[in-house]
């Protein structure tokens, strides 16, 4: 059986950390930035965890850890 190759989309998207949670990046950060405000923007800027850990798992295969 040939080796699984990980999600190069997976990869560049999401983060493992130390716990063995799954990180992500928040939505609405990318453009229209002018009309938001900079407290909402620096929130946005934290990231945010796997919300459902069925699909924390399926991206875990996927980045291979």
């Amino acid at each position: 059986m040939p080796k699984m190759k990980s999600h190069s989309g997976a990869k560049k998207r999401f983060r493992v950390t130390k716990t063995g949670k799954i990180k992500r990046a928040q939505q609405n950060k990318n453009h229209i930035l002018n009309k938001k405000a900079s407290k909402r923007k620096m929130r946005l800027r934290q990231g945010a965890f796997m919300a459902s850990e069925k699909e924390a798992k399926t991206i875990r295969t996927m980045i291979q850890r």
